[in-house]
């Protein structure tokens, strides 16, 4: 597979991502436990430790499937 396929295919899954994103917080991803949240006065800090790690596995698995 070359880079440029990899690239396109990446910047469509980013696209897709984006659009469905209102949605997907809706359900609760993004605010999983497991999410880090410091919110201060003047500050915010947010690490989805775990909503990265479920995004990751989906993907893996869409990836593998799709290669079969």
């Amino acid at each position: 597979m070359s880079i440029s396929r990899i690239l396109i295919i990446a910047g469509i899954v980013l696209i897709v991502l984006g659009l469905l994103w209102p949605m997907l917080q809706k359900a609760g991803l993004g605010r999983l436990p497991g999410d880090i949240a410091i919110e201060r006065d003047n500050f915010r800090f947010y690490f989805p430790i775990t909503t990265s790690i479920i995004i990751s596995l989906i993907l893996t698995l869409l990836f593998w499937l799709f290669r079969k």
